[in-house]
């Protein structure tokens, strides 16, 4: 029941993910959920796509370094304590977990260099920023 995960290692510049997401876009492809981090110079950004080939196949023609993994995905109800035990049965199981994130989420977190600066240009958007007190009002 594993699902298609794709690793695109780039470099920790502005403008890099962008250019992935409009290559992904431009071939019809959905995000159905990601994840970035980065480690100094460069990042790593995972996918979750509808259609992981074609989505290989964009990244591959970008020139990008890619990788593919399979991947569990849960549906976890929103009610207090759920995560916490689905990780207790894999933990109970003996097995670690490298690495999670959430899927098909209308709520995104991003990690910026200048949050001050990315609030006041996204302000001007058509962009709604969620605060913590909205987050705990469970919306």
């Amino acid at each position: 029941m594993a699902v298609s995960q794709i690793s695109v290692f780039l470099e920790s510049q502005p403008g890099h993910l962008k250019r992935i997401l409009d290559a992904f876009e431009a071939a019809g492809i959905n995000v159905r959920g990601y994840s970035a981090g980065d480690t100094g110079d460069y990042g790593i950004a995972r996918f979750i796509v509808d259609k992981p080939g074609e989505a290989l196949e964009v990244l591959r023609a970008l020139g990008c370094a890619v990788a593919g993994a399979d991947v569990l995905c849960v549906r976890l109800p929103d009610k207090p304590g759920e995560l916490a035990r689905v990780m207790g049965v894999i933990a109970d199981a003996g097995i670690n977990v490298l690495y999670s994130y959430s899927l098909i989420s209308t709520f995104i977190a991003i990690h910026v260099d200048d949050i001050g600066r990315a609030e006041a240009a996204l302000r001007h958007q058509p962009i709604d920023l969620v605060t913590q007190d909205e987050l705990a009002a469970n919306l």
